[in-house]
């Protein structure tokens, strides 16, 4: 929460990096400012360097008595996801308002679109992972959020058994964000949040036992 608070403070007073798309508008208003060199930056104690899109280092602007950092540079550094809605002009810190499903772009051998497997408890969720792989064996998978959100919601379901050592992972860093110990075929169809501010992709994965299926509906799991 500090670090949201923080953002949505220092954001107010910052550059828009966020694309030409931005440039664009007919409202810009030419201004005369400087690139300060002397200014650093700590977080939680530590210096860090700020950098743009491409890994370069980058310095404020100092107009009018402030310094402006572009609001991308701040994110990475306080790992805090950012994007921008060009449509709307809209930058938008932390969690989106609405969800994003993350079936869009979703790759894997056991995706599918057979009602058969995409009903569960009488409700066709259209598109979803059903693994019903045979023996015991890892069930996993591969996500995308490519640093646009700052949470997951993944519902997931065991059916026959059970799911256990569930684990998020960021695949970058082999970063573990989220540990489910089991996930037990009567709970049912359950919600497994994870902050992945920051995360370029994600690898999700556990165990199961023979004649065990895993169950995740594609299209109401989502990031926000």
């Amino acid at each position: 929460m500090k670090k949201k608070a923080f953002v949505a403070i220092i954001s107010a007073s910052m550059l828009v990096s966020m694309g030409t798309g931005a440039l664009a508008a007919t409202k810009l208003q030419e201004i005369k400012a400087y690139l300060n060199t002397e200014v650093r930056v700590q977080v939680n104690g530590s210096h860090v360097d700020l950098r743009d899109v491409k890994g370069n280092v980058i310095a404020p602007i100092s107009y009018q008595g402030a310094n402006y950092f572009p609001i991308r540079a701040i994110s990475d550094a306080l790992n805090i996801a950012v994007d921008y809605d060009e449509t709307t002009q809209t930058i938008i810190i932390g969690e989106k308002v609405d969800g994003v499903s993350i079936v869009d772009g979703f790759k894997d051998m056991y995706y599918t679109k057979d009602s058969a497997k995409t009903t569960y408890k009488g409700k066709d969720y259209k598109e979803a992972y059903f693994n019903d792989g045979p023996g015991n064996r890892s069930t996993s998978f591969m996500l995308s959020p490519n640093k646009e959100h700052q949470t997951l919601y993944l519902q997931i379901a065991a059916i026959n058994g059970d799911i256990t050592d569930l684990t998020i992972e960021d695949s970058d860093t082999n970063t573990t964000l989220k540990k489910i110990d089991v996930i037990k075929a009567e709970e049912g169809l359950v919600t497994v949040q994870a902050d992945i501010a920051g995360v370029k992709s994600l690898y999700i994965h556990g165990d199961v036992k023979s004649d065990t299926v895993v169950f995740v509906p594609l299209t109401t799991s989502y990031y926000k």
